[in-house]
């Protein structure tokens, strides 16, 4: 529970703060007053003021917030310097900046993983890494650094012909020689059909090879691994709107769950849960909702284009409906975290 509670804090923190961080620079470089920085809601628990903001950690680590002079015209003490005056394009950026360090932030986190621990990668070879217990393959008797050599007589010379071999064999009795130590062996698998994956598996994985690259590389790779994880992401998401499925959401509670889970295996991988999750994060809020970031640049894409802003009783409503959406977005997903949590459904 404890290292639960300190991985939850150690990675919402971080991805508020990222967050707020890139809304507080690019407010002040456009010029606007920020009256306060905060991490978390509710009560404050530490506060201090360096000129004329206040930076503060508040009780709940669930959020934060910049105060921006100025974000309701109608409550605007800060003149020219409020918000609403400025620039359109300056109000743009400062919008889009939370949800672009989002995204920019996993490129550093993979970087550092990459030039410090290495980065690993499934090997082409039909060797096994990982077997899972009480799976076909461990059943079997087959073990981690075994060399698959033929299924059912058929030669297998990488672990694409490995993979091919088995996907649409479900509940068939499968003849496997495999080269354990330099000698060679037989053993029986029937592979079981997996509904998430939709082929057969017999529980095992790819053996992994670490490579240590250099700094430009690393650089690139981070970049790949990044753009490869949002088209992921992308697709996923869009397969959940068709679908109408949200089964797979998650919220705050879920996500403490997973970042303690995460935790227990180390600090590598904890880094990488923050690193999609703030994928996520940058994604999710670049949509075009009301009280979302993407929503608040819909508004002044409108702007740029009407010449002037929304009524603010067209605001008043909008936000109001974006609002109602996320509560129940987040009803919906606090109610699958306590469906996994206390029925394991």
């Amino acid at each position: 529970m404890v290292l639960t509670i300190i991985a939850a804090v150690f990675v919402f923190g971080l991805l508020v703060l990222v967050h707020e961080l890139g809304h507080f620079v690019t407010a002040k470089m456009a010029g606007m007053r920020v009256d306060e920085f905060a991490i978390g809601f509710g009560p404050k628990l530490v506060s201090v003021r360096r000129g004329e903001t206040v930076y503060s950690i508040r009780a709940i680590p669930l959020g934060g917030f910049n105060d921006i002079a100025g974000m309701d015209p109608e409550h605007n003490t800060a003149g020219e310097r409020g918000y609403c005056e400025r620039p359109i394009f300056s109000r743009m950026y400062v919008i889009l900046a939370g949800s672009l360090m989002n995204l920019v932030l996993p490129i550093f986190i993979f970087f550092g993983i990459f030039l410090t621990v290495g980065a690993q990668t499934p090997s082409s070879e039909p060797v096994l890494g990982k077997v899972m217990e009480d799976k076909p393959a461990y059943v079997a008797g087959l073990q981690s650094g075994d060399r698959i050599v033929s299924i059912d007589g058929k030669a297998i010379a990488t672990w694409l012909d490995f993979v091919n071999s088995v996907q649409d064999s479900a509940g068939e009795n499968l003849t496997v020689v495999y080269e354990r130590e330099g000698v060679r062996a037989e053993t029986q698998v029937t592979p079981e059909y997996d509904k998430q994956a939709q082929r057969a598996l017999m529980g095992v994985l790819a053996n992994v090879e670490t490579l240590h690259p250099g700094l430009i590389d690393a650089f690139f790779m981070a970049l790949e691994r990044t753009w490869l994880i949002i088209t992921m992401m992308l697709t996923a998401l869009v397969n959940l709107i068709l679908e109408l499925s949200g089964s797979d959401l998650a919220g705050p509670i879920g996500v403490a769950q997973m970042a303690g889970e995460v935790a227990e295996r180390g600090i590598v991988p904890l880094l990488n849960f923050t690193a999609l999750l703030s994928l996520n994060l940058g994604i999710i809020n670049l949509f075009p909702i009301p009280a979302l970031d993407g929503g608040h640049f819909l508004t002044l894409i409108i702007e740029a284009v009407r010449g002037k802003p929304l009524s603010p009783k067209a605001m008043y409503y909008a936000q109001r409906v974006g609002i109602a959406l996320l509560i129940l977005l987040m009803l919906f997903a606090t109610r699958n975290d306590i469906m996994r949590l206390f029925f394991g459904g």
